[in-house]
């Protein structure tokens, strides 16, 4: 008999916690038992039935080029022919540095790591060991990884202690991490009035992915970058997701502004595990073995996410200039969506930002994580479900980020949206 996702679950649980590895794939926030999957291609995702899906998760972001890019597999495959780790220095690490840096201006000295995690974990260390301070800043609704010092709730207030995220974190960790609302200026100076000269770093997605799409309002990144300067603070900009998907470049490259550290991943392995912590050289200077702040990986710089990452960098550099018609065809997805969802009588609010969205079930505006709570989840399942049946793979929460890449055609547009139109007519 054939087995389905289902059983294929029920299997996974007896040896894998939760029977994930990581729990957002569990689909817990839509309710069902997830879709396992077979194989993918182009945009184009495939369960283990068979059934195709046209994927706006793309892997959580990193394929911008879509899946199993040949230039990539290629690439891979040439390179686990001549050896998959060596624990040892190699070309292509520095060729990977190179690439970055002189995409990114502000990173001047780079450290590769295995995920983003470990490089905002990184991030907050080096910080610490560079200011010699223990407290750090981040935003409600920001994730920054799994680290201790990031899994923090916000406290009552503008600007609390926080209180911890997860069990297992220390009360004591969780203390020295601040909470701030996104885009809220006026708490942004309280804090700083507070705690300025006590905060080694202030991490932020500057847009941020992890409670959907919400973009930065007009001067607030500007406001940020002035008082960190002013109370010499480190400011991390976490560019996991960001970071060369709105250009050849960071989101920083767009604005302007220069944070004296950046955390990317995703998209710089072109689908293999990677992330890369860079900045100021005064800063990275800091990291073992130049200095005293510890840091290692074993499979940090590997040669098969390097070259994976090498390949899709090099062919988003020769597509500069598309980045511009990705953006538009999301948008064009987007704003033809919201017309279909008002015809329906429901509301809807899709934040949009460039080739990133996320429909939030309610009236919106939405510009923080407290305004994006106030979405019907249970109505975004019923469109969660009612969507995947009609072949279209969106990510399995109310609070997450959608993607674009470069491998959806307008074809690929109007079946979603076709989809979409036998969605709602059975909401």
């Amino acid at each position: 008999m054939t087995k389905t996702s289902a059983d294929y679950f029920a299997e996974a649980q007896q040896v894998i916690a939760g029977g994930v590895n990581s729990p957002v794939r569990a689909w817990k926030a839509v309710g069902g038992e997830p879709i396992f999957v077979r194989e993918a291609s182009g945009c184009k995702i495939f369960d283990t039935s068979g059934k195709q899906y046209i994927d706006f998760v793309l892997s959580w972001g990193p394929m911008i080029l879509g899946h199993s890019h040949p230039e990539v597999v290629a690439a891979i495959s040439s390179t686990a022919q001549k050896g998959i780790s060596f624990g040892a220095p190699t070309q292509a690490e520095t060729q990977m540095a190179k690439l970055i840096s002189e995409a990114i201006p502000s990173i001047e000295l780079l450290r590769m790591t295995n995920s983003g995690t470990e490089a905002t974990m990184t991030a907050i260390r080096l910080a610490r060991g560079y200011t010699g301070r223990d407290m750090i800043a981040k935003f409600d609704g920001c994730y920054h990884g799994h680290a201790d010092s990031l899994l923090v709730k916000a406290g009552s207030g503008v600007a609390t202690l926080g209180i911890p995220g997860s069990s297992g974190i220390p009360k004591n960790i969780a203390e020295l991490t601040i909470s701030l609302p996104y885009n809220d200026i006026e708490a942004m100076q309280t804090a700083m009035e507070r705690y300025g000269s006590q905060l080694a770093a202030v991490i932020i997605e500057p847009v941020a992915g992890n409670m959907g799409v919400i973009p930065p309002q007009a001067g607030f990144l500007e406001k940020l970058r002035e008082l960190t300067s002013e109370n010499g603070i480190v400011l991390i900009f976490d560019e996991v997701i960001t970071g060369f998907r709105f250009t050849y470049g960071g989101y920083q490259n767009l604005i302007g502004i220069k944070p004296d550290l950046t955390c990317l991943g995703k998209i710089i392995g072109g689908g293999l595990p990677v992330g890369a912590i860079g900045g100021k050289r005064e800063i990275m200077e800091k990291l073992a073995p130049a200095g005293d702040v510890y840091q290692a990986g074993t499979l940090a710089g590997n040669p098969l996410a390097m070259n994976a990452g090498l390949a899709t960098l090099h062919i988003l550099k020769a597509k500069a200039a598309a980045f511009g018609e990705l953006g538009k065809k999301a948008e064009q997805l987007c704003r033809v969506a919201e017309k279909l969802f008002a015809a329906k009588g429901i509301a809807v609010c899709i934040n949009q930002f460039h080739s990133m969205f996320t429909p939030f079930f309610q009236e919106g505006p939405v510009y923080d994580f407290a305004s994006a709570q106030k979405s019907d989840t249970s109505l975004f399942a019923r469109f969660f479900h009612g969507m995947i049946k009609h072949g279209v793979w969106l990510a399995p929460s109310q609070f997450e980020a959608n993607f674009g890449s470069f491998a959806h055609s307008d074809a690929d547009i109007s079946f979603a949206l076709n989809a979409l139109g036998n969605t709602l007519k059975e909401m």
